[in-house]
């Protein structure tokens, strides 16, 4: 065995030189063509910022779409409870948010309580007087017994 292999500092055999041995390094030396060209250490930057400036315009206009589609918080529902579920019926207590003096038409539905549907209506509401905030209490028929009742959406009336 080769007692230079596990030799460590503390060790005084005589008959060795140094731990590590040592090597001068150089620049390699390709033959010319085989490898391509050497690059000249720049990066280049342009395409990942043109990129990233695109994909940021086009997540705006996706976000300005959307929220013109979905979010309009100016016909802003919110349930209060539903009551008197029955075989037949269920009531659903609601407020919605209008610009002052105007009306809204929302879409009811009533659940099971396995999430199927089993009754939906849309009612119109009106605002009295300059009042911004529509409280309405609305029966919606049903097939079978509600579980729960929900105000999917309110929207300006047709």
């Amino acid at each position: 065995m080769d007692r230079a292999i596990l030799a460590d500092g503390t060790d005084t055999f005589p008959r060795r030189g140094p731990l590590v041995s040592e090597t001068r390094a150089t620049n390699p030396v390709f033959p010319p063509g085989r490898y391509g060209r050497r690059r000249d250490g720049r990066r280049r930057l342009a395409a990942p910022i043109i990129f990233g400036v695109i994909v940021a315009v086009v997540a705006v206009f996706l976000s300005v779409r959307l929220y013109q589609q979905y979010g309009d918080p100016t016909y802003d529902a919110q349930i209060v409870r539903w009551t008197g579920s029955t075989e037949t019926q269920v009531t659903i207590d609601f407020t919605v948010r209008v610009p002052p003096g105007a009306a809204a038409t929302c879409t009811l539905r009533a659940r099971d309580y396995d999430g199927g549907e089993v009754g939906n209506r849309t009612v119109t509401v009106r605002a009295t007087g300059n009042e911004s905030t529509i409280t309405a209490s609305e029966v919606v028929p049903t097939t079978a017994k509600a579980f729960v009742g929900e105000v999917l959406r309110c929207r300006a009336p047709a």
